[in-house]
């Protein structure tokens, strides 16, 4: 917990993370070109879910608490995280490849679905919180699977009814997991050290 509370260390987690929400952003601007206006905040997942995250760091770093903030962050990181990492292993299986891209995001997705629980004791979300990135998290699969804005894997799209599904339950379980690791374990201090 000393090492997650170092100032120092929060700056370099910040510093990555906002590296990391800038190239997803860039990720994402060949399909951003051909979103409609309604859906552009919907489409970026994954970067977004890390612009969340670092405005809970940011948070931190200002010593408070920025809820809504944090209850969006783990709930999207852990989603958003563990789906990037399950569709490059689906690549894997169809393609049988996979470029090295493929194994940093991996890697990196991986990252972002265990940041946002390690911060979670810091966290101080209450239940309408969970509710509203609940609603949030439902409301982007929505525009995903019924408005088919989802994030593109071409080499996947034959199996897009199965991962619409998958993602659904995989907001569920995201939701549920904010909810445990902010409503049913200690609560601790983020105050930073120096």
């Amino acid at each position: 917990m000393s090492i997650l509370k170092n100032k120092t260390f929060i700056w370099l987690l910040l510093i990555v993370n906002l590296f990391g929400t800038i190239y997803g952003y860039i990720w994402y601007i060949p399909q951003l070109r051909n979103t409609p206006s309604q859906f552009l905040v919907f489409v970026p997942d994954s970067p977004t879910a890390s612009l969340f995250f670092c405005f809970v760091l940011i948070a931190f770093l200002l010593n408070r608490n920025w809820p809504l903030v944090e209850v969006l962050a783990i709930i999207t990181l852990f989603k958003y995280g563990i789906w990037a990492v399950v569709m490059n292993l689906l690549t894997l299986w169809v393609a049988g490849d996979l470029p090295w891209e493929g194994y940093m995001l991996m890697a990196s997705h991986g990252a972002m679905a265990v940041q946002g629980i390690l911060y979670s004791s810091f966290y101080r979300v209450k239940i309408w919180h969970i509710v509203a990135g609940g609603i949030w998290t439902i409301h982007n699969d929505i525009i995903d699977y019924v408005y088919m804005q989802f994030p593109v894997y071409s080499r996947l799209y034959m199996y897009i009814q199965h991962i619409g599904y998958f993602t659904f339950w995989l907001s569920i379980a995201s939701i549920a997991i904010a909810f445990y690791f902010t409503r049913k374990t200690k609560r601790l201090n983020i105050h930073t050290m120096p």
